[in-house]
C-alpha cells in the first residue's frame, strides 16, 4: 500500500536537531501535550502552520460534568450511548473523571469561558442528557482555547516551535521510534531526533469533498504511523456533522450543534419538521442519526439541503450567543434571526486512528499519539458532541507523563550517533496542478463511495480507482501538497478497506447492503497493521 519512506535521506548528511520530546501538531492536543511535557524537559513542537487547524474552528464547546445537576457517571453513560456499543468503557471513564481537572488547567493557562450568574455558562448538545458544554466567545470556543495555549507555548522557555514545516516520515529502527524527518517550505530536509515522539496531527477530513476540516488536516500522522508499522483501529468510523452551510460559492462552514441545543429545528425544503418522527430526542439525537435523517429528507424532496430554523430559539440574543454563525451567514445575505439557513451533512471527525493504550502508547516504542490522530476506542462508532477538545486535554496530559517516564531508555548520545538511510521513489517530480487533480479525484471518490452511505460494490470500485491513483502519485516528493496527497491516499485506502470488512451498520458507518447492527459478529474493533488485519474485543 505504501513505501516505507517517501523521501531518500542519509542521517549522516542531514541537518539534525535533538530534543527530549518531539510533538508533531499544534491543535489542542499538540499544544497542551507540549506545555505539559515542558515540565520534564525540552520540547520541540513541529507544525505545518501554527495558527491553522481544526481546533480554532471548533464552535460548540468542550464537555465536562461540572454542573450541580451533573456527574461523571452521567457523562459516561451519554458517551457510551452515543458510541453504539463500541466505546472502550475504561477510556470513557478516564475521560469523564479527569475532565474537571483539565478544565481547571485550561483556565489556569488563561482560557476565558463564557459566564452566567451562577458561574461558567453551560449548554447542551446532541446526545447529552445534561447541559455540560462549556463555551467561549459564544461559538468561538476553539479559537479561545487555541489563543490561550499558543500564548502559553510561545512564552515557555522549554518549548521550541518549528513552524511552516511538514513532518514527512517517522524515523524508526527495530521497533523503536527516534523522531521524524521534517520538510520546510523552502525544501530543506531536517532530522528531528527525540527520546519521545508524540503525534498530535489531527484527523483526515480533507479526504472527503465536503468537510468542515481545515485545509491542513490531511491525515499526515495516520499515514506516517502506518508506513512505520503502527497499528490503526476503527478506520471505517467517520463522523459526518449534520449541519454545514450549503450555498453555491460558499465554504462548508460549520453551523454548530449548539444551535439545536438551544432549540433550533430542522425542516425539509417543504417546511416540514422531520426529526421528531425519527428519534425521541428529535434534533438532539446522536449526530449519525441526524445526519442520515437529513440525507433521507433531501432524497425524499430531491433537494441538496434542508433548512435550519433558528426562529424557535427564545430568550437568547443570537448575534451574541452565535457570533461566528451570525457573521458567516450574514456574509452570504442570511440573517439567522429571521431567515432559514440551508444546511447539509459534511465530513467532520475521525473516530478511528492510531491504536493507543490509555496512556497514548502505540505498538512502536518511543511513539505516542493523542487527540483525533489517536484511537483508544474512546468514541466507539460515534463521538459524543464536544468530547473531542476534551480528549486532547485528558490524553495529552497522560501522554506527557508517560513519555517522561519512558524516555530514559534513550540517551542524547545515542540519538546523535543514530545511523539511518533510505532511497526515495525514482522518476520525475509531478506538477502541482497534476497533484491537485489527483487529490480532487480522491475526495470526490471518497464522498461518493465511502461517505454517509456505503455498499460493497461502491467500496470495491473505490479501491480499484485508488490503486490506479496511487501508481500516479508514486514519484519523488516535489512539495508539501504532494506529500499531503500521498497521505490522504493512504488514509482513503484504509477507510475503504475497513468499511468493506465491517458488514453491518453501526454509528458513523452505514452499509446499504447491511443496514442492521450485528452485535453477534461485529461488537469488535478492526485493527489494521501493514497488510494484515485482526478483530479485537
Amino acid at each position: 500500500m505504501a513505501t516505507r519512506y517517501l523521501m531518500g535521506f542519509d542521517l549522516a548528511h542531514l541537518n539534525k536537531q535533538v530534543t527530549d520530546f518531539l510533538v508533531i501538531g499544534s491543535g489542542v492536543a499538540g499544544l497542551f501535550t507540549a506545555i505539559k511535557a515542558s515540565q520534564y524537559g525540552r520540547v520541540l513542537l513541529l507544525t505545518k502552520e501554527l495558527l491553522e487547524g481544526n481546533t480554532r474552528y471548533a464552535q460548540g464547546g468542550i464537555a465536562a460534568a461540572i454542573g450541580p445537576d451533573d456527574s461523571w457517571q452521567q457523562h459516561w453513560a451519554d458517551t457510551i450511548t452515543a458510541g453504539a456499543g463500541l466505546c472502550d468503557k475504561e477510556a470513557v471513564a478516564i475521560l469523564v473523571k479527569e475532565a474537571p481537572a483539565r478544565i481547571q488547567d485550561l483556565i489556569a493557562l488563561g482560557a476565558r469561558f463564557d459566564q452566567q450568574r451562577q458561574g461558567i455558562a453551560l449548554t447542551r448538545e446532541g446526545g447529552h442528557s445534561r447541559s455540560r458544554v462549556l463555551h467561549a466567545g459564544g461559538d468561538a470556543t476553539g479559537l479561545e482555547i487555541e489563543r490561550a495555549l499558543v500564548r502559553a507555548a510561545l512564552t515557555n522557555d522549554n518549548i521550541q516551535v518549528v513552524d511552516a514545516t511538514s513532518a514527512v516520515d517517522l524515523l524508526t529502527e527495530e521497533g523503536q521510534c527516534y523522531g521524524a524527518l521534517g520538510l520546510s517550505r523552502a525544501g530543506q530536509l531536517t532530522a528531528y531526533l527525540a527520546k519521545a515522539t508524540i503525534l498530535a496531527t489531527g484527523g483526515a477530513g480533507q479526504v472527503y469533498k465536503y468537510t468542515t476540516n481545515s485545509p491542513v488536516v490531511t491525515g499526515d500522522g495516520l499515514a506516517m504511523a502506518f508506513r512505520a508499522g503502527a497499528a490503526l483501529m476503527d478506520m471505517e468510523f467517520y463522523q459526518f456533522h449534520p449541519t454545514a452551510l450549503r450555498l453555491v460559492g460558499a465554504p462548508c462552514a460549520l453551523i454548530t450543534e449548539a444551535v439545536r441545543g438551544e432549540g433550533a429545528h430542522l425542516l425539509d425544503v417543504n417546511g416540514h419538521r422531520f426529526m421528531p418522527s425519527v428519534h425521541p430526542l428529535a434534533e438532539l439525537a446522536p449526530r449519525n442519526v441526524v445526519a442520515r435523517a437529513i440525507v433521507e429528507a433531501m432524497e425524499a424532496t430531491e433537494s441538496d439541503h434542508v433548512w435550519l430554523d433558528m426562529r424557535p430559539i427564545q430568550g437568547v440574543d443570537l448575534t451574541q450567543r452565535f457570533p461566528t454563525v451570525f457573521k458567516t451567514c450574514q456574509k452570504y445575505g442570511l440573517d439567522i434571526r429571521h431567515d432559514l439557513i440551508p444546511v447539509a451533512p459534511v465530513a467532520h471527525y475521525f473516530m478511528g486512528g492510531i491504536r493507543v493504550d490509555y496512556l497514548g502508547r502505540t505498538n512502536i516504542a518511543g511513539l505516542y499519539a493523542c487527540g483525533e490522530a489517536a484511537c483508544s476506542g474512546l468514541h466507539g462508532a460515534n463521538r459524543l458532541a464536544s468530547n473531542s477538545l476534551l480528549e486532547g486535554l485528558v490524553f495529552g496530559h497522560r501522554v506527557a507523563a508517560v513519555a517522561h517516564h519512558d524516555r530514559s531508555a534513550i540517551s542524547q548520545q545515542s540519538l546523535w550517533q543514530l545511523r539511518l538511510s533510505a532511497e526515495g521513489p525514482a522518476g520525475l517530480t509531478m506538477a502541482t496542478t497534476d497533484i491537485m487533480e489527483l487529490r480532487s479525484a480522491i475526495q470526490r471518490l471518497m464522498w461518493q463511495e465511502a461517505g454517509l452511505k456505503r455498499n460493497d460494490i461502491g467500496l470495491q470500485r473505490a479501491q480499484v480507482e485508488l490503486e490506479q491513483i496511487g501508481q500516479q502519485l508514486l514519484r519523488p516528493i516535489s512539495n508539501g501538497k504532494h506529500l499531503e496527497t500521498i497521505n490522504l491516499h493512504i488514509v482513503a485506502q484504509l477507510i475503504c478497506r475497513a468499511a468493506r470488512l465491517r458488514t453491518e451498520s453501526r454509528g458513523g458507518h452505514f452499509r446499504e447492503d447491511y443496514p442492521r447492527q450485528n452485535d453477534d459478529q461485529w461488537l469488535r474493533h478492526i485493527v489494521i497493521q501493514g497488510d494484515n488485519w485482526t478483530l479485537v474485543e
